[in-house]
């Protein structure tokens, strides 16, 4: 069974790549077609809020204490994949 300090590691490794990523679609962003652009900056908006919700969930479960922090593990990991799928779907849209 994973501690609550891997899986705290691991979704800070997860959210550095989200990061990464996200950076990366801002560029493409960024150079897009005006009338592009302004859409994909909409999608950018909205998945920053997604990984910032992320984050904040993730600061709860930091915060809890070791019998609670398994409790709030099932709804990080719900967040984490709504975030994850954002991405994957901006990706592919960005292509």
């Amino acid at each position: 069974m994973i501690t609550k300090d891997e899986f705290v590691q691991k979704m800070h490794a997860k959210l550095d790549q989200w990061n990464t990523e996200i950076d990366a679609l801002k560029a493409k962003a960024d150079s897009a077609e005006a009338e592009a652009r302004t859409e994909y900056h909409k999608q950018l908006d909205a998945l920053r809020g997604k990984r910032d919700d992320a984050r904040n969930k993730l600061r709860e479960l930091e915060s809890a204490g070791e019998n609670a922090w398994e409790d709030l593990k099932a709804g990080v990991e719900m967040v984490w994949e709504s975030v994850s799928e954002a991405v994957r779907s901006a990706t592919s849209r960005f292509k």
